[in-house]
Protein backbone atom coordinates (compact mmCIF):
# COMPACT_ATOMS: atom_id res chain seq x y z
CA UNK A 1 0.00 0.00 0.00
CA UNK A 2 1.21 3.50 -0.82
CA UNK A 3 1.49 6.23 1.80
CA UNK A 4 -1.90 7.39 3.04
CA UNK A 5 -2.87 10.67 1.37
CA UNK A 6 -4.37 13.48 3.42
CA UNK A 7 -7.48 15.59 3.10
CA UNK A 8 -8.47 18.89 4.68
CA UNK A 9 -11.46 19.02 7.01
CA UNK A 10 -13.28 22.10 5.84
CA UNK A 11 -11.65 25.41 4.97
CA UNK A 12 -10.55 26.02 8.57
CA UNK A 13 -10.09 22.50 9.93
CA UNK A 14 -7.10 20.19 10.29
CA UNK A 15 -5.44 18.06 7.62
CA UNK A 16 -6.13 14.39 8.32
CA UNK A 17 -5.51 11.01 6.73
CA UNK A 18 -7.89 10.24 3.87
CA UNK A 19 -9.24 7.33 5.93
CA UNK A 20 -10.06 7.63 9.62
CA UNK A 21 -10.52 4.90 12.24
CA UNK A 22 -13.90 4.75 13.94
CA UNK A 23 -13.30 3.21 17.37
CA UNK A 24 -16.86 2.71 18.61
CA UNK A 25 -17.02 -1.02 17.91
CA UNK A 26 -14.04 -1.58 20.21
CA UNK A 27 -16.25 -0.72 23.17
CA UNK A 28 -19.94 -0.94 22.33
CA UNK A 29 -22.85 -2.16 20.24
CA UNK A 30 -21.16 -4.92 18.22
CA UNK A 31 -20.82 -7.73 20.72
CA UNK A 32 -17.75 -9.08 22.53
CA UNK A 33 -14.41 -7.34 21.94
CA UNK A 34 -10.75 -8.18 22.48
CA UNK A 35 -9.00 -5.33 24.32
CA UNK A 36 -5.49 -6.31 23.26
CA UNK A 37 -6.53 -6.64 19.62
CA UNK A 38 -8.33 -3.28 19.79
CA UNK A 39 -5.21 -1.51 21.04
CA UNK A 40 -3.07 -3.36 18.50
CA UNK A 41 -5.46 -2.20 15.76
CA UNK A 42 -5.15 1.43 16.86
CA UNK A 43 -1.36 1.06 16.85
CA UNK A 44 -1.44 -0.54 13.40
CA UNK A 45 -3.55 2.35 12.12
CA UNK A 46 -1.10 4.91 13.48
CA UNK A 47 1.84 2.97 12.04
CA UNK A 48 0.14 2.97 8.63
CA UNK A 49 -0.32 6.74 8.72
CA UNK A 50 -3.93 7.01 9.91
CA UNK A 51 -4.20 10.20 11.95
CA UNK A 52 -7.94 10.55 12.61
CA UNK A 53 -9.42 8.57 15.51
CA UNK A 54 -13.16 8.94 16.07
CA UNK A 55 -14.93 8.23 19.36
CA UNK A 56 -17.84 9.28 21.56
CA UNK A 57 -17.88 9.91 25.28
CA UNK A 58 -20.87 7.58 25.60
CA UNK A 59 -19.31 4.61 23.79
CA UNK A 60 -19.19 2.07 26.58
CA UNK A 61 -19.90 4.94 29.03
CA UNK A 62 -16.37 6.29 28.69
CA UNK A 63 -14.69 2.95 27.98
CA UNK A 64 -13.75 3.95 24.43
CA UNK A 65 -12.04 7.16 25.46
CA UNK A 66 -10.07 5.29 28.12
CA UNK A 67 -9.10 2.67 25.53
CA UNK A 68 -7.81 5.35 23.17
CA UNK A 69 -5.90 6.97 26.04
CA UNK A 70 -4.22 3.67 26.88
CA UNK A 71 -3.38 3.00 23.24
CA UNK A 72 -1.80 6.44 22.82
CA UNK A 73 0.00 6.30 26.16
CA UNK A 74 1.64 3.05 25.10
CA UNK A 75 3.22 4.84 22.13
CA UNK A 76 5.18 7.94 23.25
CA UNK A 77 4.56 10.82 20.88
CA UNK A 78 1.47 9.29 19.30
CA UNK A 79 -0.86 11.91 20.81
CA UNK A 80 0.87 14.48 18.62
CA UNK A 81 0.25 12.26 15.58
CA UNK A 82 -3.39 11.42 16.32
CA UNK A 83 -6.29 13.81 15.89
CA UNK A 84 -9.12 12.74 18.17
CA UNK A 85 -12.71 13.50 17.21
CA UNK A 86 -15.20 13.21 20.08
CA UNK A 87 -18.99 13.11 20.02
CA UNK A 88 -20.85 14.15 23.15
CA UNK A 89 -24.38 14.77 24.36
CA UNK A 90 -25.93 11.29 24.61
CA UNK A 91 -27.49 10.62 28.00
CA UNK A 92 -27.36 7.08 29.41
CA UNK A 93 -28.61 5.16 32.42
CA UNK A 94 -26.66 2.61 34.53
CA UNK A 95 -28.14 -0.25 32.51
CA UNK A 96 -26.72 1.20 29.29
CA UNK A 97 -30.00 2.60 27.99
CA UNK A 98 -30.19 5.87 26.08
CA UNK A 99 -32.16 8.75 27.58
CA UNK A 100 -31.86 11.44 24.91
CA UNK A 101 -29.39 14.23 24.18
CA UNK A 102 -28.25 17.35 26.03
CA UNK A 103 -26.81 20.28 24.11
CA UNK A 104 -27.06 23.00 26.76
CA UNK A 105 -23.86 25.09 27.01
CA UNK A 106 -23.25 24.06 30.63
CA UNK A 107 -23.64 20.40 29.65
CA UNK A 108 -21.26 20.83 26.69
CA UNK A 109 -18.52 22.12 29.00
CA UNK A 110 -19.24 19.41 31.56
CA UNK A 111 -18.98 16.65 28.92
CA UNK A 112 -15.72 18.16 27.68
CA UNK A 113 -14.17 18.23 31.16
CA UNK A 114 -14.77 14.50 31.60
CA UNK A 115 -13.54 13.65 28.09
CA UNK A 116 -10.30 15.56 28.61
CA UNK A 117 -9.73 13.61 31.82
CA UNK A 118 -10.53 10.21 30.31
CA UNK A 119 -8.43 10.85 27.22
CA UNK A 120 -5.55 12.14 29.34
CA UNK A 121 -5.07 15.13 27.06
CA UNK A 122 -5.18 18.90 27.25
CA UNK A 123 -7.29 19.31 24.12
CA UNK A 124 -9.85 17.63 21.87
CA UNK A 125 -9.18 18.08 18.16
CA UNK A 126 -12.78 18.03 16.84
CA UNK A 127 -15.79 18.23 19.18
CA UNK A 128 -19.38 17.61 18.12
CA UNK A 129 -22.78 16.84 19.60
CA UNK A 130 -23.81 13.34 18.50
CA UNK A 131 -27.40 14.33 17.73
CA UNK A 132 -29.15 17.68 17.71
CA UNK A 133 -30.83 18.43 21.03
CA UNK A 134 -34.36 19.43 19.96
CA UNK A 135 -34.72 21.68 23.01
CA UNK A 136 -31.53 23.70 22.49
CA UNK A 137 -30.80 25.89 19.44
CA UNK A 138 -27.73 24.69 17.59
CA UNK A 139 -26.30 28.19 17.94
CA UNK A 140 -26.09 27.74 21.71
CA UNK A 141 -24.45 24.31 21.48
CA UNK A 142 -21.92 25.37 18.85
CA UNK A 143 -21.35 28.64 20.69
CA UNK A 144 -20.32 26.65 23.77
CA UNK A 145 -17.87 24.60 21.69
CA UNK A 146 -16.43 27.85 20.32
CA UNK A 147 -15.94 29.06 23.90
CA UNK A 148 -14.00 25.85 24.60
CA UNK A 149 -11.90 26.60 21.52
CA UNK A 150 -11.24 30.12 22.75
CA UNK A 151 -10.13 28.65 26.10
CA UNK A 152 -7.77 26.18 24.39
CA UNK A 153 -9.61 22.96 25.29
CA UNK A 154 -10.92 22.21 21.77
CA UNK A 155 -9.41 22.89 18.35
CA UNK A 156 -12.33 22.61 15.89
CA UNK A 157 -16.14 22.51 15.73
CA UNK A 158 -17.76 19.45 14.18
CA UNK A 159 -21.38 18.46 13.58
CA UNK A 160 -23.10 15.08 13.46
CA UNK A 161 -26.24 13.88 11.65
CA UNK A 162 -27.82 17.29 11.16
CA UNK A 163 -29.74 18.63 8.20
CA UNK A 164 -28.80 21.33 5.71
CA UNK A 165 -30.53 24.17 7.55
CA UNK A 166 -28.84 23.24 10.82
CA UNK A 167 -25.47 23.17 9.04
CA UNK A 168 -26.15 26.71 7.80
CA UNK A 169 -27.10 27.97 11.26
CA UNK A 170 -24.09 26.31 12.89
CA UNK A 171 -21.66 27.66 10.27
CA UNK A 172 -23.06 31.17 10.80
CA UNK A 173 -22.21 30.83 14.49
CA UNK A 174 -18.65 29.46 14.26
CA UNK A 175 -16.34 27.91 11.66
CA UNK A 176 -17.33 24.25 11.16
CA UNK A 177 -14.69 21.74 10.09
CA UNK A 178 -16.89 18.79 9.19
CA UNK A 179 -20.22 17.06 9.37
CA UNK A 180 -20.09 13.44 10.47
CA UNK A 181 -22.92 11.55 8.84
CA UNK A 182 -23.72 8.13 7.42
CA UNK A 183 -22.77 7.80 3.75
CA UNK A 184 -22.32 4.62 1.75
CA UNK A 185 -23.58 2.81 -1.32
CA UNK A 186 -26.64 1.86 0.74
CA UNK A 187 -27.14 5.27 2.40
CA UNK A 188 -26.96 8.09 -0.12
CA UNK A 189 -29.49 10.51 1.34
CA UNK A 190 -26.98 13.33 1.81
CA UNK A 191 -26.45 13.73 -1.92
CA UNK A 192 -29.62 15.70 -2.64
CA UNK A 193 -29.48 18.51 -0.08
CA UNK A 194 -26.97 18.13 2.73
CA UNK A 195 -23.79 17.52 0.72
CA UNK A 196 -24.35 20.49 -1.64
CA UNK A 197 -24.83 22.82 1.33
CA UNK A 198 -21.70 21.48 3.02
CA UNK A 199 -19.74 22.15 -0.17
CA UNK A 200 -21.22 25.62 -0.50
CA UNK A 201 -20.09 26.45 3.04
CA UNK A 202 -16.72 24.71 2.94
CA UNK A 203 -17.70 22.00 5.43
CA UNK A 204 -16.18 18.56 4.87
CA UNK A 205 -17.90 15.23 5.50
CA UNK A 206 -16.54 12.46 7.68
CA UNK A 207 -18.56 9.49 6.49
CA UNK A 208 -19.39 6.69 8.90
CA UNK A 209 -21.18 3.46 8.08
CA UNK A 210 -19.28 3.17 4.78
CA UNK A 211 -19.71 -0.63 4.98
CA UNK A 212 -23.23 -0.33 6.43
CA UNK A 213 -22.19 -1.91 9.74
CA UNK A 214 -20.59 -4.82 7.95
CA UNK A 215 -23.57 -5.52 5.72
CA UNK A 216 -21.64 -4.67 2.55
CA UNK A 217 -18.23 -5.74 3.86
CA UNK A 218 -18.35 -8.97 1.89
CA UNK A 219 -17.95 -10.92 5.13
CA UNK A 220 -21.60 -10.93 6.21
CA UNK A 221 -23.72 -13.97 5.38
CA UNK A 222 -27.29 -14.95 6.13
CA UNK A 223 -25.97 -17.42 8.71
CA UNK A 224 -23.92 -14.74 10.47
CA UNK A 225 -26.94 -12.43 10.56
CA UNK A 226 -28.98 -15.13 12.27
CA UNK A 227 -26.20 -15.60 14.83
CA UNK A 228 -26.02 -11.93 15.89
CA UNK A 229 -26.49 -11.74 19.65
CA UNK A 230 -28.97 -9.53 21.46
CA UNK A 231 -26.14 -7.20 22.53
CA UNK A 232 -25.21 -6.57 18.91
CA UNK A 233 -26.86 -3.42 17.57
CA UNK A 234 -27.32 -5.03 14.18
CA UNK A 235 -29.68 -7.66 15.57
CA UNK A 236 -32.19 -4.83 15.94
CA UNK A 237 -31.34 -2.95 12.75
CA UNK A 238 -33.99 -2.87 9.98
CA UNK A 239 -31.50 -3.68 7.22
CA UNK A 240 -30.48 -6.88 9.01
CA UNK A 241 -34.09 -7.91 9.70
CA UNK A 242 -35.33 -11.18 8.24
CA UNK A 243 -37.65 -9.44 5.79
CA UNK A 244 -34.83 -7.25 4.40
CA UNK A 245 -31.54 -9.10 4.69
CA UNK A 246 -31.94 -11.32 1.63
CA UNK A 247 -32.56 -8.30 -0.58
CA UNK A 248 -29.58 -6.45 0.88
CA UNK A 249 -27.19 -9.37 0.62
CA UNK A 250 -28.29 -9.84 -2.99
CA UNK A 251 -26.98 -6.32 -3.61
CA UNK A 252 -23.70 -7.38 -2.03
CA UNK A 253 -23.54 -10.41 -4.33
CA UNK A 254 -23.94 -8.08 -7.31
CA UNK A 255 -21.23 -5.78 -5.95
CA UNK A 256 -18.95 -8.78 -5.45
CA UNK A 257 -19.01 -9.45 -9.18
CA UNK A 258 -17.69 -5.93 -9.80
CA UNK A 259 -15.03 -6.33 -7.09
CA UNK A 260 -13.94 -9.71 -8.43
CA UNK A 261 -13.53 -8.17 -11.87
CA UNK A 262 -11.03 -5.69 -10.44
CA UNK A 263 -9.28 -8.21 -8.24
CA UNK A 264 -10.25 -6.44 -5.00
CA UNK A 265 -12.53 -7.25 -2.10
CA UNK A 266 -16.13 -6.10 -1.69
CA UNK A 267 -15.14 -3.94 1.29
CA UNK A 268 -12.37 -2.29 -0.70
CA UNK A 269 -14.58 -1.36 -3.62
CA UNK A 270 -17.30 -0.03 -1.27
CA UNK A 271 -14.79 2.14 0.60
CA UNK A 272 -13.12 3.23 -2.64
CA UNK A 273 -16.51 4.39 -3.92
CA UNK A 274 -16.93 6.70 -0.92
CA UNK A 275 -13.33 7.92 -1.22
CA UNK A 276 -14.02 8.81 -4.83
CA UNK A 277 -17.03 10.98 -4.09
CA UNK A 278 -14.82 13.99 -3.40
CA UNK A 279 -11.67 15.24 -1.73
CA UNK A 280 -13.89 16.79 0.95
CA UNK A 281 -15.11 13.36 2.14
CA UNK A 282 -13.14 11.29 4.67
CA UNK A 283 -14.49 7.77 5.25
CA UNK A 284 -14.30 6.33 8.77
CA UNK A 285 -13.70 2.58 8.86
CA UNK A 286 -14.83 0.72 11.96
CA UNK A 287 -12.18 -2.00 11.95
CA UNK A 288 -11.79 -3.82 15.28
CA UNK A 289 -9.03 -6.15 14.07
CA UNK A 290 -5.75 -5.63 12.29
CA UNK A 291 -6.68 -7.83 9.34
CA UNK A 292 -9.87 -5.88 8.73
CA UNK A 293 -7.94 -2.63 9.02
CA UNK A 294 -5.39 -3.81 6.47
CA UNK A 295 -8.18 -4.75 4.09
CA UNK A 296 -9.80 -1.33 4.48
CA UNK A 297 -6.54 0.51 3.91
CA UNK A 298 -6.18 -1.41 0.66
CA UNK A 299 -9.08 0.65 -0.68
CA UNK A 300 -6.67 3.57 -1.01
CA UNK A 301 -5.02 1.76 -3.91
CA UNK A 302 -8.27 1.05 -5.77
CA UNK A 303 -8.83 3.34 -8.75
CA UNK A 304 -12.37 3.41 -10.13
CA UNK A 305 -12.82 4.51 -13.71
CA UNK A 306 -16.06 5.52 -15.41
CA UNK A 307 -16.86 1.93 -16.41
CA UNK A 308 -16.32 0.75 -12.83
CA UNK A 309 -18.62 3.44 -11.48
CA UNK A 310 -21.33 2.50 -13.98
CA UNK A 311 -21.02 -1.15 -12.97
CA UNK A 312 -21.25 -0.26 -9.29
CA UNK A 313 -24.32 1.86 -9.96
CA UNK A 314 -25.99 -1.03 -11.76
CA UNK A 315 -25.13 -3.41 -8.93
CA UNK A 316 -26.28 -1.08 -6.13
CA UNK A 317 -28.55 1.66 -7.47
CA UNK A 318 -29.33 4.62 -5.24
CA UNK A 319 -32.23 3.79 -2.93
CA UNK A 320 -31.93 0.04 -3.48
CA UNK A 321 -31.42 -0.89 0.18
CA UNK A 322 -34.30 -2.60 1.95
CA UNK A 323 -35.08 -1.07 5.35
CA UNK A 324 -34.16 2.18 7.06
CA UNK A 325 -30.66 2.70 8.42
CA UNK A 326 -31.97 2.89 12.01
CA UNK A 327 -35.10 1.77 13.82
CA UNK A 328 -38.05 4.21 14.12
CA UNK A 329 -37.09 5.59 17.54
CA UNK A 330 -33.59 6.53 16.46
CA UNK A 331 -34.71 7.78 13.04
CA UNK A 332 -36.94 10.24 14.87
CA UNK A 333 -33.85 11.74 16.50
CA UNK A 334 -32.03 12.38 13.21
CA UNK A 335 -32.20 16.03 12.23
CA UNK A 336 -30.57 14.94 8.97
CA UNK A 337 -33.69 12.94 8.08
CA UNK A 338 -36.13 15.83 8.53
CA UNK A 339 -36.97 18.33 5.83
CA UNK A 340 -35.17 21.56 6.62
CA UNK A 341 -33.54 20.01 9.65
CA UNK A 342 -36.53 20.64 11.90
CA UNK A 343 -36.28 19.03 15.31
CA UNK A 344 -38.58 16.52 16.94
CA UNK A 345 -38.99 14.99 20.38
CA UNK A 346 -36.37 14.12 22.98
CA UNK A 347 -36.85 10.34 23.07
CA UNK A 348 -33.65 8.49 22.28
CA UNK A 349 -32.40 5.11 21.16
CA UNK A 350 -29.11 3.36 20.55
CA UNK A 351 -26.73 5.56 18.60
CA UNK A 352 -24.42 3.58 16.35
CA UNK A 353 -22.24 6.58 15.54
Amino acid sequence: MTAIPTRLLGTTGPRVSALGLGCMGMSALYGPVDRKESIATIHAALDAGVTLLDTGDFYGMGHNELLIRDALDARPGSRDQALVSVKFGALRDPAGGFLGYDGRPAAVKNFAAYSLQRLGTDHIDVYRIARLDPDVPIEETVGAVQELIDAGYVRHVGLSEVGAETVRRAAATAPVADLQIEYSLLSRGIEDGILPVCRELGVSVTAYGVLSRGLISGHMTRERVRELGAQDFRAHSPRFAAENVDRNLALVDALREVADGKGVSVAQIAIAWVLGRGEDIVPLVGARRRDRLAESLGALDVVLDAADLEAIERAVPAGAAAGERYGPEQMAMLDSERAGGRSGGRSGGPSAA
